[in-house]
């Protein structure tokens, strides 16, 4: 029976041979000295007996013994030789009474190599075992800018506290966010028994998903669906669950789970909606009336964000009141938005709109589960399949605010209030900070966060003495105070020079007509695909009210701009750009791509100050930046 496995193995072995010399690739293991051989500049570190994953082991330590296995650790030489009878002999020991002496490897980057032992991973691989005792020697690489050394040392730091060396990201920050997701401190260790329920539900998880395809998938790791799996339902919750109620769990997000992989979102800047063609009347039965729910996090009298989309909800009313009725839910919050979701749903909403990026994950939820619910987030950089967000391109509006505050400005000295490190936000920082350069290449812009635990508005303002403050977008209703849009500070008075506005009524209009009439899943197209609205000022979706009296020649210049933008002649980001450590960020001649105007996680030079981490937030501002933050990238 041995020597019929060996046959066996050996063909498994001569396939992958052949398909990697077709594809060019090496045809036999991996040998490290030959990595390290490149790398030259590390140290070695020993840990000790541990449990090594085979699926994690990939070659061996020296290049002498690599040409006796396949790739994929199968044998390859005849069935005559020596090394087959040891081999047999091996897997019968392994039917016997299992193998059971440990090996000796080396761990680099969380891959192992063996040095003694190749054939009983050969022989446990042979058999779909899933792991094998060894004695690890770890290589640990100079720590350099590299995002694998950098997620690498994130591993070890998080070996360090639970003993886990079968989950790995492909994200920064990645390890930190698992720690949080299952109720561990920053520096907690794990206990034996959190330990073994994590090791059950993430190869419970790993099994399913692999059956799925998973495997496949490319740009991303078991662990990131994982992560991203247990983020969404949460990690206690899905322990409490049965087998059978995860595997469904997992089906259903296995959608979201290709599009991380895809790394594509479908990315709608223009108002250009779909008219429903014949077929598309035909086939696609149009809905008589909606019912369309919006939930807001605060109270449109205490919120100028929340009063900005209560002004598109009541356009939204007014543009389709015979084909739609409108209700709203506020003061959600981020442990009530999802049984305010149920809510809606029990009380026939048709349609969605989770008004703060926050709900991002409430909102994918309840997506998942209610497919023919339309539920859509007002979040920027999202890729999920079952829904839809929504954002403005605010950065444009800023940078004209910002060329107004560098011109207006009598001693250089500009603060930018910003509210929390999340996609979008830091282009708004630098497009006002590239604004203001523009007419006053002196101009220094102090950029203060109001997310941060030891943030004292009064204080820092007066210590600073800006006479040009970015501030809140709009007036608080309910607030009275001046302290909004851009303004100039006097000893005993304010002046407001501008403000940017949020028009979602069209948006809401265009989007709700598109389901009335049927367009709106004939945008999806066949595949899955992220579908993520970005309007700006083209599409009316932003503007900026200024101040009557501001001087003449400024006047001229935000009309210039606002027409140039409009049009798409100039994007605020062109042209040579800075970063405060003096990388070009941009060339002459040249405009930044959407996604780097999105995923900025750097300032430009004439900036004073830096993006918090998650440790410096006060503990209202931490969960939208975990779900929405710069660290996700």
């Amino acid at each position: 029976m041995s020597y019929n496995d060996y046959i066996r193995a050996s063909k498994m072995g001569q396939k992958d041979y052949q398909s990697k010399l077709i594809a060019g690739e090496i045809p036999t293991l991996e040998a490290l000295d030959d990595i390290l051989h490149e790398t030259r500049n590390y140290r070695e570190v020993s840990i000790g007996l541990v449990q090594i994953p085979l699926d994690q082991i990939v070659g061996t330590k020296t290049s002498g013994r690599s040409n006796s296995f396949s790739s994929n650790f199968m044998p390859i030489l005849d069935v005559d030789s020596e090394f087959a009878s040891k081999w047999i002999n091996l897997s019968i020991s392994q039917v016997n009474e299992g193998i059971n002496s440990p090996i000796i490897a080396y761990e680099y980057m969380n891959r192992f190599y063996v040095l003694e032992g190749n054939k009983r991973v050969s022989v446990l691989k042979y058999f779909k075992a899933t792991s094998i005792m060894g004695e690890v020697t770890r290589i640990v690489p100079r720590k350099t800018d590299d995002k694998n050394i950098k997620i690498y040392y994130e591993y070890m730091d998080f070996y360090e506290l639970s003993h886990i060396n079968y989950i790995y990201f492909s994200r920064l920050g990645s390890f930190e966010k698992l720690q949080a997701a299952v109720g561990k401190g920053p520096d907690e260790h794990w206990s034996d028994d959190e330990m073994a329920d994590f090791r059950s539900l993430y190869l419970l998880f790993k099994s399913e998903y692999i059956s799925h395809g998973g495997d496949e998938l490319k740009h991303i790791t078991p662990g990131d669906s994982f992560l991203s799996f247990i983020t969404l339902y949460g990690y206690k919750e899905l322990l409490a669950k049965s087998d059978s109620e995860i595997k469904k769990l997992i089906s259903l997000n296995y959608t979201e789970f290709e599009l991380m992989s895809k790394k594509q979102v479908d990315l709608r800047m223009t108002a250009s909606m779909k008219k429903p063609s014949v077929l598309t009347k035909l086939l696609t039965p149009s809905q008589n009336s909606l019912k369309v729910g919006f939930i807001y996090e605060k109270t449109s009298a205490s919120s100028s964000w929340t009063y900005s989309h209560e002004l598109g909800r009541a356009h939204l009313e007014e543009s389709l009141k015979d084909e739609i009725t409108t209700v709203y839910y506020d003061n959600v919050t981020v442990n009530t938005i999802e049984s305010t979701l149920a809510k809606a749903i029990a009380e026939n909403c048709d349609v969605i709109f989770t008004t703060s990026p926050a709900f991002s994950q409430a909102s994918l939820k309840y997506a998942i589960a209610h497919p023919k619910i339309h539920i859509v987030n007002c979040s920027l950089h999202a890729a999920h399949s079952h829904m839809r967000t929504y954002y403005a391109r605010m950065y444009e509006a800023k940078f004209i605010m910002g060329a107004i505050a560098g011109a207006m400005s009598e001693h250089d000295k500009i603060a930018y209030i910003a509210d929390y490190p999340i996609y979008g936000t830091i282009a708004n920082i630098n497009a006002f900070a590239l604004g203001a350069k523009m007419t006053n290449p002196r101009a220094q812009i102090h950029l203060l966060w109001r997310c941060l635990k030891d943030f004292d508005f009064d204080r820092q303002l007066s210590d600073l003495q800006p006479d040009c403050v970015s501030d809140h977008d709009l007036s608080v209703p309910e607030a009275g105070s001046r302290y909004y849009g851009l303004y100039k500070m006097y000893s005993d008075s304010v002046w407001n020079l501008a403000i940017p506005v949020y028009h979602w009524g069209p948006f809401y209009t265009q989007l709700v007509r598109s389901i009335l009439d049927g367009t709106w899943k004939s945008g999806e197209g066949k595949d899955a695909t992220a579908i993520n609205y970005w309007w700006g000022m083209s599409q009316k979706a932003i503007d900026i009210i200024s101040s009557p009296w501001l001087p003449e020649g400024i006047k001229r210049l935000l009309g210039l701009l606002k027409k140039t933008i409009c049009s798409g002649e100039f994007n605020p980001f062109s042209g040579v750009i800075y970063s405060q450590d003096r990388t070009i960020r941009n060339s002459e001649n040249q405009t930044l791509s959407v996604n780097d105007i999105i995923t900025m996680d750097w300032l430009s030079d004439n900036i004073i100050g830096k993006i918090p981490v998650i440790e410096e937030l006060t503990e209202h501002a931490k969960p939208v930046t975990l779900q929405q933050g710069l660290h996700d990238k």
